[in-house]
């Protein structure tokens, strides 16, 4: 059973333990700067916490225009991919369905995002988008609205995933479509794999697989 966290992601919690301790040592005549010490570690974990699920705040649309973000998928593994229609990769939606399919029942949740930074290779409407995937590929797993993963018009989920600062184990700039990052039951990325990497290649299915049993 998963325990209830308070609305500020946790950062209540370490301050309830660590404030009062720091009030015990000012008592007992701690030194400032062992004092200061415990605040700033007060406020060190207070943002690691308030930031560990940050992924799932980002705003969204699905497919169909309505507004979302990852939140509705908290305690599922994640696979959010930037897609495109008319890429040398678009055939790996034909692994990422069956990939789809073979895990959801277990907690994983493939995300796809329609973006069209890279060779004008999704171009069309969300509703040519769908109407695409449903035919040729009979995507079932859930597919957002066309943003930009690069740039200046960079969306806000991808300036989390990119940028050293918040995620400094993956970060770095997208190369192409299809990059995948893997996102834990926690919310925080732990892998990424470039458009090159097949969904169902032995060493995603392995990072999926030890995912889904944390």
């Amino acid at each position: 059973m998963q325990t209830e966290r308070p609305p500020d992601g946790g950062r209540s919690c370490w301050c309830e333990l660590i404030i009062p301790a720091v009030s015990k040592l000012c008592e007992w005549g701690g030194t400032v700067r062992t004092r200061m010490m415990l605040l700033l570690l007060c406020s060190s974990l207070a943002a690691y916490a308030g930031t560990a699920k940050e992924v799932y705040k980002y705003p969204l649309k699905t497919i169909d225009g309505e507004k979302t973000s990852l939140a509705p998928y908290k305690g599922k593994v994640l696979m959010v991919v930037n897609v495109a229609s008319a890429c040398g990769y678009t055939p790996q939606y034909a692994a990422l369905e069956s990939v789809y399919e073979k895990y959801k029942d277990k907690g994983l949740v493939i995300v796809g995002v329609p973006a069209n930074n890279f060779g004008g290779q999704e171009s069309g409407t969300e509703a040519e988008i769908k109407t695409f995937c449903n035919r040729k590929y009979h995507v079932t797993f859930p597919m957002m609205s066309k943003v930009s993963v690069l740039g200046a018009d960079k969306t806000p989920l991808y300036q989390y995933l990119t940028d050293k600062t918040t995620d400094p184990n993956f970060s770095g700039e997208i190369k192409w479509n299809f990059t995948k990052f893997l996102i834990g039951r926690d919310g925080q990325p732990v892998n990424r794999f470039e458009p090159a990497t097949k969904p169902d290649s032995p060493e995603v299915i392995a990072a999926i697989e030890g995912a889904l049993k944390k």
